[in-house]
């Protein structure tokens, strides 16, 4: 689990809460279920009108990445590729598919099999990014479609600011769009107290519309987005780094180029770590 994402997002909303009753305000203020249903359903609605329903459906899948913690991973992975760099210089390239069931990642598992049957080196590297392109593309779409989102509800907030101050303006004056001055000035004979604390409360609902999107659309919407952008960069980053690997495998490299090739890819923080250790295993 990722703790950035929830405890983002749960200091968000603490933030919100502190915000209104630091003042003596009450959470009863800040609900109203008309208000959000407009812009929540709204938005839905919208994001439904903008793509197809299996992209919809989708998400759901892609969303988990988003809580999901991941790591590099990439000295086990640099790992693997060294053994197998030695086993195919070795005997050939053929003795590499008995260690394909041993490989996790299906992107490397494929990318090693085609390498076995491929002898062309240049459509070996166009399929792996063919198939590195498609997979960015599936990425795409559950990204855009949270900004998407994140650009509708303050939209629709803003559309319900409206439709309340609307509403709001004609029950205050008591007139139809249709009614002409003098019944509209023969209306305001009341309490103008009274009348100035409902205008003031509908005002304050009218304004909560535009409350919500803001905060569904920044504290949500938009920074989960960006979130599943960063996984899909990370991820895009290790599929490169494992199509190098299976180029230097094609090619037959010996083990030492494929680890300090390989080990371009690696964070410095993670390769000093890893020096670390291995001086620690020689000291033993």
């Amino acid at each position: 689990m990722d703790i950035a994402t929830l405890f983002g997002l749960a200091t968000g909303i603490a933030l919100v809460v502190y915000s209104i009753t630091a003042k003596g305000g009450s959470a009863e203020f800040f609900w109203n279920l008309p208000a959000l249903l407009l812009v929540l359903g709204g938005t839905l609605a919208a994001t439904f009108v903008n793509y197809p329903l299996k992209n919809i459906l989708s998400v759901f899948k892609v969303l988990k990445n988003a809580f999901r913690n991941t790591k590099g991973g990439y000295q086990k992975i640099i790992d693997q590729f060294t053994d197998l760099s030695s086993k195919a210089r070795k005997q050939n390239l053929m003795s590499l598919e008995g260690e394909l069931d041993k490989i996790e990642d299906r992107f490397m598992r494929s990318g090693i099999e085609l390498a076995i049957n491929e002898k062309d080196q240049d459509r070996l590297r166009n399929y792996l990014n063919l198939e590195l392109s498609n997979m960015e593309k599936r990425h795409t779409i559950g990204q855009e479609l949270f900004f998407y989102m994140g650009m509708y509800a303050p939209a629709f907030g803003m559309v319900g600011t409206i439709v309340g101050l609307i509403v709001m303006m004609k029950n205050f004056t008591g007139g139809g769009i249709g009614a002409d001055v003098g019944a509209a000035a023969g209306s305001f004979e009341f309490d103008i107290a009274t009348k100035m604390k409902e205008l003031l409360s509908g005002m304050g609902l009218a304004l909560l519309t535009t409350f919500y999107g803001l905060i569904l659309a920044n504290l949500l919407f938009i920074p989960l987005g960006g979130k599943l952008k960063r996984r899909s960069d990370e991820e895009i980053m290790m599929k490169e780094f494992m199509i190098e690997g299976i180029m230097c495998l094609h090619n037959r490299d010996h083990s030492m180029i494929v680890r300090e090739k390989l080990n371009t890819f690696v964070p410095s923080s993670e390769r000093k770590a890893e020096d670390a250790k291995k001086g620690k295993q020689k000291k033993k």
